[in-house]
């Protein structure tokens, strides 16, 4: 055996979570994705989705899998995290990540796979559950996002309103008077601008008003974009390209082909204040799927860190897990 792979085996038992294998996958269109997989192999096949869009795949996501008993992928979606060409939104659609999941589920040999994901990883999650129901064995989904234009609208111009008026006068402030009365698309467009003149601040606006929404217990409540420094975000091209493009689906189609997800078990994890993506979501895609449940976590809201959510996304994994 090469003094490399001992190295590999050594780390491995040192760290039960450090990664089984990690690559750059050649899916096509000028697009590399990492890709790395964990657990034990012959294990319970998994992949895991990050959200966005736009973020990447995190070290403590692999820890949501017993060691013992999983073998899961995570990989950076096109153009995130660690995947090449970094940002590309060329050839970047939900339906190339659909693509790109078969790529690997076939590049593992896996027959099928639990799909775990939250947000935007959910609304991953169920296109490619309904566009493949052979190949999925269970879905743990957090803070489902049905990835609807109406989802949008009611997070920035209802509940950013409701809860924190004054970010709201801010996140509205901030653009043209000409340009308040459709707020969203004049963002996207902003976002998307070549100009960074245009679409640095904007992203940043963009960033920090959805920071503030994603966390229970904020620490900023009002935008102030004098003090910004350092990198640009990268989650807010991503976003703007796909929620300009509603996610590249038909409206209303993950409710619409709700019935595709029959026998799949599902449990959805959901943070009764969360405001990005409301528990009424889950409720209304769980009355079309009689095969899920929804765990309410109270005091918590959309992020995965807040109190009680990842525990309960690994009681997920682990009770879908006892089903197979």
């Amino acid at each position: 055996m090469a003094p490399d792979a001992d190295a590999g085996k050594a780390v491995r038992r040192a760290d039960p979570f450090a990664p089984l294998t990690s690559e750059w996958l050649d899916v096509g269109d000028g697009h590399d994705l990492h890709v790395e997989s964990v657990g034990c192999e012959g294990g319970i096949p998994a992949v895991y989705l990050h959200g966005g869009p736009g973020s990447g795949c995190q070290p403590d996501h692999r820890r949501l899998f017993d060691p013992e008993r999983f073998h899961a992928v995570l990989f950076d979606q096109r153009g995130c995290g660690r995947s090449r060409p970094k940002g590309s939104r060329d050839n970047n659609t939900t339906q190339h990540l659909i693509a790109d999941m078969e790529k690997i589920r076939e590049r593992f040999g896996f027959a099928r796979w639990m799909v775990v994901g939250g947000s935007w990883g959910a609304t991953l999650a169920l296109a490619y559950a309904q566009a493949h129901p052979e190949r999925v064995s269970g879905l743990a989904l957090r803070a489902t996002f049905l990835g609807t234009s109406e989802e949008l609208e009611d997070v920035f111009l209802r509940a950013l309103p409701r809860f924190y008026p004054g970010l709201s006068e801010d996140f509205l402030d901030f653009l043209p008077v000409d340009e308040r009365a459709a707020p969203l698309a004049a963002y996207y467009r902003r976002i998307l601008d070549p100009d960074i003149a245009v679409h640095a601040p904007a992203a940043r606006a963009w960033h920090d008003t959805e920071r503030t929404l994603s966390e229970h217990t904020p620490k900023q409540t009002r935008l102030d974009l004098t003090k910004a420094s350092g990198a640009l975000p990268s989650t807010p091209f991503m976003e703007a390209h796909y929620f300009a493009n509603n996610c590249f689906m038909r409206p209303h189609q993950l409710m619409d082909e709700a019935n595709k997800l029959a026998g799949i078990p599902g449990i959805l994890v959901q943070g009764r204040y969360d405001l990005l993506c409301p528990p009424a979501t889950s409720h209304a895609l769980a009355a079309r799927w009689p095969d899920s449940e929804v765990r309410i976590i109270d005091g918590a809201g959309h992020i995965l860190y807040d109190p009680g959510v990842r525990n309960a996304v690994m009681k997920a994994i682990a009770d879908l897990a006892a089903r197979q």
